[in-house]
């Protein structure tokens, strides 16, 4: 779980970051999981964009869906567009460095 300023500063890192899922009309697929697996492995924080689901009722429960069956963790929202993180297991592998304290 992460804290308040990790939050703030993965928010900071994916600023310039363009989405790298699109989420239409079909929502949460068995693809969309796969792919969504894929970018969490590969880059760590990724931005995934709504396409057809508006209201913030659907994106909460399809984030607490992807959350779930990705194990990651959303850091931030802005519009129809969420900001996922999840650090690499293996620690040669990881990018990003989450600071442990306040700045």
């Amino acid at each position: 779980m992460l804290k308040g300023f990790q939050r703030k500063y993965l928010r900071g890192l994916a600023h310039a970051y363009k989405p790298v899922l699109l989420i239409g009309q079909k929502g949460i697929s068995e693809s969309l999981s796969e792919a969504l697996e894929e970018a969490l492995e590969s880059h760590e924080l990724i931005k995934v964009k709504f396409i057809d689901f508006k209201e913030k009722e659907q994106k909460k429960e399809i984030i607490a869906e992807l959350e779930k069956a990705n194990a990651c963790e959303m850091v931030g929202m802005t519009g129809h567009i969420a900001i996922f993180f999840r650090q690499n297991r293996d620690p040669e592998k990881r990018k990003i460095t989450i600071p442990k304290e306040k700045q």
